[in-house]
């Protein structure tokens, strides 16, 4: 992990370094408009260190990030007056921007998003979710004791 990658466009942005409509801004992190919006307000909100994805950031820059993302959240529908928000973090697929970010959306009713933007399905048996809960636990018992 690096404090900063002069080849990552969004440390440059945290850095000043590249104009951005910056939002917010404070120690640990740097929340900008997304110069592709779905919906005017959309944001792109980054840790100010960079790591690629949501594993890599450390745990003390956990409030951080996400407390923001919150405040945005709340920001955006009372500031635009939007009805709610879509808050979400993509890992490696379809990260345009190898460095951490959450996108924060303005949403409002019938204004074309329906849900996700992928095809839901649904698990062939409850023993295949039952066998996915359990290997996932797994997972996450191993991880957080460090294995």
């Amino acid at each position: 992990m690096e404090h900063m990658s002069s080849a990552c466009l969004f440390c440059r942005i945290a850095a000043g370094e590249t104009p951005a409509s910056v939002v917010y801004q404070d120690a640990q992190v740097v929340a900008f408009l997304d110069h592709r919006p779905l919906f005017p307000g959309h944001v792109l909100l980054v840790p100010r260190l960079h790591v690629v994805t949501l594993p890599d950031l450390p745990a003390d820059q956990l409030v951080p990030l996400f407390g923001t993302a919150q405040a945005l959240a709340r920001a955006v529908e009372t500031g635009l007056g939007a009805g709610g928000s879509f808050v979400a973090v993509n890992n490696r697929i379809s990260q345009s921007v190898l460095h951490l970010h959450v996108h924060v959306v303005p949403r409002s009713s019938k204004d074309g998003l329906r849900g996700f933007f992928w095809p839901r399905t649904r698990y062939a048996s409850e023993e295949e979710m039952e066998r996915t809960r359990a290997v996932l636990a797994e997972a996450l018992g191993r991880s957080r004791e460090g294995r």
